[in-house]
């Protein structure tokens, strides 16, 4: 196509001319009238249009392709090569207002219930996100630890994007799963959820759309609503979320978040054929994508779908990976894989927040990716899961049949029950803990009043499930709790 430059830099403007043109291009990329595949005038003709010298549009040139927004092409010139994270970078962010001054909002009340009483005697945790604690493998973890205590020399600050030794074992390890990742695209962080924290705090601005689906672990969480985001639910069907129903008038400043593979909190895996269309609607609509693959590694009856990272071309997606739900939560270790600039720029940001992940566990996973160790323990994992949720399914049958509905999950830790007349999950959730069993609503996971459950089978051994369960049942069919 032929670009049309119809604007001229202010020269009387205090902000510096190429920075000017830097923003006037990133506008026509992120607006659309400038696509992917778009070939931009040589730059003796720029410099002509834009009436500057030739070394101000070097300069341009030089900046914009530093962020990955533009890239020369051999026989080709410089073309556009993305139009959606990378255009984030040259806006400067003010994160600093976001550490110091006290941005995050309270949670939910209920969310303050479950995280205080989690810890408490005797509960049993029926919606819990974490792994049963009698999993954890001592005679494993002891023999990696020892490995470890025999190969490092220091336990000393690390690199901005994290151990190097790390980043090159999650990159094999990540080509199995489809993804083609450098060690300069991953960025180590202190779990996942410090990843959507840097996003938010050091690339989108204030005001910034962020959909998801209509059921959605973001919205039990206040962070992105702390730092000024609006989130927007979209529908989800047994193929996932309908990304048809993005409000076209809303696409402009906005992301999407999503997990595609056992969703949290309902259990949905997206269909291959939806994950290719809606990148494709991505694409075109040049809307960013945020992909969380906490349970990515977790499907038990089919072959694991590919992460849409692995099929995405233009640097649309984001992905977000964790150790928690596949090792150990407690070793607080994820990571972020994301174009080199945008790494960069989160990776500088971080060090200046906690200066690096903690470096033992860093080394831990390393080792525990390059034994062998991680995929013993995944598989015997995946295992034990897929018989906790057959008996997690048996169990419900028996009981809920009647009054609720569930699918069965391809894996993950959850179901998503839903009781087919209209319940108060509130005021049973506070029954319930009098009775000493902790419920995860629905409500703090929708974006409007709903009747369901996240109901876990990965905590919760076979027999403390089906006691948890009977329990649950007893109340919701007595009368009493509902006056």
């Amino acid at each position: 196509m032929n670009i049309q430059i119809d604007w001229k830099p202010d020269k009387s403007s205090q902000i510096p001319v190429y920075k000017q043109i830097v923003e006037y291009i990133s506008q026509k990329i992120g607006q659309g009238e400038w696509p992917i595949g778009t070939r931009l005038p040589s730059q003796r003709a720029m410099a002509e249009q834009f009436e500057v010298n030739r070394s101000t549009i070097t300069s341009a040139i030089e900046e914009l392709t530093s962020y990955s927004i533009i890239a020369g092409k051999h026989g080709a010139g410089t073309q556009v090569i993305s139009n959606t994270w990378s255009l984030m970078l040259p806006v400067t962010q003010d994160w600093n207002r976001f550490i110091s001054n006290g941005f995050f909002e309270a949670n939910n009340r209920v969310v303050q219930t479950i995280n205080n009483m989690e810890f408490a005697p005797d509960i049993l945790r029926l919606g819990t996100g974490e792994l049963d604690h009698h999993l954890f493998d001592k005679k494993q973890w002891k023999k990696v630890l020892q490995s470890v205590g025999s190969k490092i020399d220091s336990l000393g600050y690390l690199e901005p994007l994290g151990l190097l030794e790390l980043r090159q074992a999650l990159s094999k390890h990540l080509q199995r799963q489809g993804m083609d990742v450098s060690p300069n695209q991953i960025l180590i962080t202190s779990g996942a959820l410090q990843a959507l924290q840097l996003i938010s705090s050091s690339l989108l601005q204030q005001g910034t759309t962020v959909f998801t689906e209509e059921q959605s672990y973001l919205k039990s969480l206040q962070m992105f609503q702390s730092t000024g985001m609006y989130l927007s639910g979209v529908p989800m069907d047994d193929e996932g979320l309908q990304y048809w129903k993005i409000p076209v008038k809303k696409r402009e400043n906005s992301i999407l978040y999503t997990i595609p593979t056992n969703q949290n909190p309902t259990g949905i895996t997206m269909s291959e054929k939806r994950r290719h269309d809606l990148l494709d609607f991505c694409d075109k609509n040049g809307l960013p994508v945020i992909e969380d693959g906490a349970y990515q590694e977790l499907i038990y009856d089919q072959e694991t779908p590919m992460p849409l990272q692995a099929i995405d071309d233009n640097g649309m997606v984001i992905y977000l990976g964790s150790a928690s739900k596949t090792l150990a939560p407690g070793l607080r270790l994820g990571w972020l894989i994301a174009p080199e600039p945008i790494v960069q720029r989160l990776g500088d940001v971080k060090m200046q927040m906690d200066y690096g992940a903690s470096s033992l566990s860093q080394w831990a996973l390393t080792e525990f990716l390059n034994s062998g160790a991680y995929d013993e323990n995944l598989a015997s994992l995946k295992e034990e899961l897929k018989s906790r949720r057959d008996n997690a399914l048996r169990v419900l049958d028996e009981h809920f049949k009647d009054i609720a509905t569930w699918k069965k999950p391809a894996g993950g830790f959850y179901i998503w029950l839903t009781f087919n007349d209209k319940i108060n999950v509130e005021k049973l959730f506070k029954v319930a803990v009098k009775k000493h069993v902790l419920l995860n609503p629905g409500d703090i996971y929708g974006f409007k009043q709903n009747r369901s459950l996240r109901i876990s089978f990965a905590y919760l051994n076979k027999t403390q499930f089906e006691l948890a369960i009977g329990i649950l049942s007893g109340i919701v069919r007595g009368k009493s709790w509902k006056k």
